[in-house]
């Protein structure tokens, strides 16, 4: 296996279109990494470039090292898997497989092992036999998977593989290929527009955003402490409130004004004394609502009984944190989400998402007292969309 390193790399299409600026970051040998972000945003162009199948205007891409800008992608030593398979829908399972191996010359014995070898490890040895049309969606992704894998290259890269399986099979292939990349101990670099995909796969997660890296780490730190505002919306199901907050110093501290109520913010007070008398947004994750210090009164619009949880959707009066990066996530989840979060900005109030224990219940209409937990909140300049550390 091998590091893929990308040192300023840049991408402009012949019409003047640019799809990727300055994208710099190491995968390391062996590393799981997935790159996650909306449609449009630069995550295939960066791996079609690894791969050798778009140019590189600008920058360099190594591979073990050696720099591969001008090399066929025969020469890269790289498998890809895509999402609509691409299997050869005459020959058997096994000939699928072996495909690649034979266009090398690899001997017939040698095929064998290898072949039979992958199977096992894919749940496969007893479709061997099989034409694609009498597998299942994730059985042919699997085969799809042995025919890269079964090369041995230095890289795999996968281009949304699972987005044309169904819902229960896109969980059970999640947990297949984390499972395969690891015993591998392969390097691999996979994009998903799919955020909790991205979440629960990747050793590190890269958020890409209009063809530039937004944050590259370990999920868990992309959750807990998001850059700027695009991190923070479209990291996170459901996702993180925000809401504006006007800052007010009192005694040595700081507290926010939002709505009706007043709340205390973390940070040291040299962090936020830029921002005395000016509006910040406030971002609270929703399980850390029901539980704090800190209360805001609003009305419930609507619960959602989840079995093992209860949401609750709480309008407050006050307004909503409504920039492009903001509105851009929207958008990619749903048009109607993007519309809905205009009309609560006119209309200057904010729908918060709580997760609360099953036991806990409130009907639709009534007003409510909502604890929120401002240890655990979230600051961002609302002009530049950073995170106020």
């Amino acid at each position: 296996m091998a590091q893929v390193t990308f040192s300023d790399v840049g991408k402009i299409y012949p019409d003047g279109t640019r799809a990727l600026q300055g994208f710099t970051l190491d995968v390391t040998d062996g590393e799981f990494v997935v790159f996650v972000g909306p449609s449009g945003c630069g995550k295939t162009t960066a791996l079609r470039m690894v791969a050798g199948l778009e140019e590189i205007t600008e920058g360099e891409i190594q591979i073990g090292g050696r720099v591969v800008n001008d090399l066929e992608p025969r020469e890269r030593d790289i498998a890809m898997v895509f999402q609509n398979y691409a299997l050869y829908p005459h020959m058997s399972v096994y000939d699928n497989i072996a495909f690649g191996l034979k266009m090398r010359k690899t001997s017939k014995a040698e095929i064998a092992r290898r072949v039979e070898e992958i199977a096992r490890v894919l749940g496969l040895s007893e479709f061997l036999r099989r034409r694609p049309r009498q597998l299942s969606g994730g059985q042919r992704q699997r085969v799809a998977m042995g025919r890269a894998i079964v090369r041995d290259p230095s890289v795999f890269l996968m281009d949304e593989p699972l987005s044309n399986l169904d819902a229960r099979l896109r969980v059970q292939m999640r947990a297949e290929i984390s499972r395969i990349q690891h015993e591998l101990n392969a390097t691999t670099i996979y994009v998903t527009h799919d955020q909790i995909e991205a979440m629960t796969m990747g050793d590190r997660v890269a958020v890409l955003r209009k063809g530039e890296l937004q944050q590259a780490g370990d999920p868990q730190a992309l959750y807990d402490a998001p850059h700027n505002l695009f991190v923070a919306s479209f990291i996170g199901s459901p996702a993180m409130n925000l809401v504006q907050g006007r800052v007010d110093r009192r005694n040595g501290s700081f507290v926010a004004r939002v709505g009706v109520d007043d709340i205390a913010l973390p940070g040291a007070p040299e962090a936020l004394a830029a921002y005395d008398g000016r509006a910040v947004g406030v971002g609270i994750r929703p399980e850390h609502v029901g539980r704090g210090d800190a209360v805001l009164h609003g009305r419930v619009l609507l619960t959602e009984a989840l079995g093992s949880e209860r949401l609750i959707h709480v309008e407050i009066a006050a307004e909503p944190v409504v920039t492009e990066e903001v509105l851009e996530v929207a958008v990619a989840t749903d048009v109607a989400v993007a519309e809905d979060l205009e009309t609560e900005a006119r209309e200057r109030r904010t729908v918060f998402v709580g997760r609360y224990e099953t036991s806990f219940r409130v009907d639709a209409g009534s007003p409510i007292e909502m604890r929120v937990d401002t240890a655990q909140a979230h600051l961002f300049d609302l002009e530049t969309g950073l995170s106020i550390r």
